[in-house]
């Protein structure tokens, strides 16, 4: 028995078998849920649809989020496969290059708006359509950042958009509790994915991370497909308007040094 069984799920955002979304398809998959797939545009076709079939999931959709015709479509497609659904992550994030780094004053007006857009403001008509498919209530949940509380090096427009995203999160929440929707969001540490390459001096965010958290352990997208499981489940039914983090502990720190630089 899977804690999801019977369950069905929409996963928005899945770019490669390395992507966090996958790693929460995988648990999904794993507890006995149903899952579609979504994916940006045509350059991730190709690698969406081999791990689909891997895993023998029949439903998988293109999705230009910037698009309220196309979030709708998809979720009619929604409807006509699966009746209801249960479980709406979302796993979308984009900023462009040069938006990223650099000084944060020379963020572009285009550039803030297209990341909000698709970073954030996308959340709200998926959640939309999705709670129209959940009669019996359900659980929403989207990736975050700490970037959105602290200041990270470089992170720029997109610690604006996760910030923007956490307070949809809750105005959410507050929306859609009535209906017994569950909205969250999911907060991981540093986890090497196609999205993370795009941060100037993220390995090195990854290389620290690791040693200073009171863990003290590398976050993988497994740890976050079980704690999205968890989100998911009756585990977590009086749990809504959230941001859980799986980061090791970071994110308590207030001085971001080792006890070996402290002696020294």
């Amino acid at each position: 028995m899977g804690l999801l069984d019977g369950k069905k799920a929409l996963v928005f955002g899945v770019a490669n078998k390395r992507s966090i979304a996958w790693g929460i398809t995988e648990a999904l998959l794993r507890e006995g849920a149903t899952v579609g797939l979504s994916y940006a545009g045509e350059v991730l076709e190709k690698r969406v649809f081999p791990l689909a079939e891997e895993a023998n999931i029949t439903f998988v959709e293109k999705c230009d989020v910037t698009s309220d015709e196309e979030i709708e479509a998809v979720f009619a497609k929604a409807k006509d496969r699966f009746g209801t659904v249960d479980i709406l992550v979302h796993a979308v994030a984009f900023a462009p290059g040069d938006d990223l780094g650099g000084r944060f004053r020379d963020v572009s007006r285009e550039g803030f708006k297209l990341a909000l857009d698709i970073s954030a403001y996308s959340l709200i008509p998926m959640a939309k359509h999705a709670a129209e498919l959940m009669p019996d209530g359900g659980s929403i949940m989207a990736l975050t950042y700490y970037a959105a509380e602290k200041v990270m090096p470089r992170y720029n427009v997109m610690a604006i958009a996760k910030s923007a995203l956490e307070n949809i999160v809750r105005y959410l929440a507050v929306d859609l509790g009535p209906q017994g929707i569950r909205v969250n969001a999911l907060s991981p540490g540093p986890i090497k994915t196609l999205a993370a390459a795009g941060v100037p001096g993220f390995r090195l965010m990854l290389n620290y991370a690791d040693r200073i958290a009171p863990l003290r352990s590398q976050i993988t997208q497994d740890d976050v497909g079980n704690a999205a499981v968890f989100l998911a489940s009756d585990w977590g039914k009086l749990v809504t308007g959230e941001t859980l983090y799986i980061d090791g502990g970071y994110h308590v720190l207030g001085l971001t040094v080792t006890e070996d630089e402290l002696k020294a």
